[in-house]
Parts: C-alpha cells; structure tokens; sequence
C-alpha cells in the first residue's frame, strides 16, 4: 500500500486572501489567463474540478465559463515553491475562447520594449 503525499497548503495569509490562479492550455502549453482565488473558490476549485476564482471587483466567487460556457476543465493543478501561486493546466469546453473578448488568451495586447 501507498500512501499519497500529503496535499501542500496554500499561503492564502501572504497577499491578504488572494493566491494569483495562472491558466494554461494542458495541450498547447498556451497561457490563457490570470485570475485570483481564495480559499473557498481554492476548495470549490479542487471539488468540482473546474477553475472557480474570485473577483476582486464583484467581491464574489464565480466559476469560469459559467455563462459562456467556455468552462476550464483542470488537467492538473501546481504550486510555486512558495506556496503562493497556482498554475491550472486545463482543457478548455466550449467554443475554445476564454478572454471575454472573444479571443482564446487574454494575454493578445504586445508591448514593445524600448530599444
């Protein structure tokens, strides 16, 4: 018999509640968005298996792709060495196209480096 490592705890406490939520396409390795949980959306998170964050400006959790159904389905979860980052590699259901723009990755805005 094996025993599973125990689970690392997250550093909630470090940045007032807040843990950065990185989001990443498991296939493409594409970073897709960033979002902010706390510990109840961190525990909703690991229970349904669908990236749940929560937002700062609405001051309430909500689950990605709960309208557009666009949800972030998680392929694996990680922590930084600090305890105070979570990366999500997910599998994207729906269209595909998780910036509320309409576009796949939020991260679509370039800018130049001075020279």
């Amino acid at each position: 018999m094996t025993t599973a490592a125990p689970q690392p705890t997250i550093d909630f406490a470090k940045a007032g509640g807040l843990v950065p939520g990185i989001v990443q396409d498991a296939a493409t390795g594409q970073m897709l968005m960033l979002g902010f949980l706390n510990e109840e959306s961190y525990r909703r998170t690991l229970e349904s298996g669908f990236v749940t964050f929560f937002s700062r400006t609405r001051n309430k959790l909500w689950m990605k792709g709960e309208t557009s159904g666009n949800r972030l389905k998680i392929v694996s979860v990680r922590t930084d060495c600090d305890f105070d980052t979570l990366l999500f590699q997910v599998e994207v259901e729906g269209d595909g196209l998780v910036c509320h723009e309409g576009t796949v990755s939020c991260f679509t805005k370039e800018i130049e480096l001075g020279k």
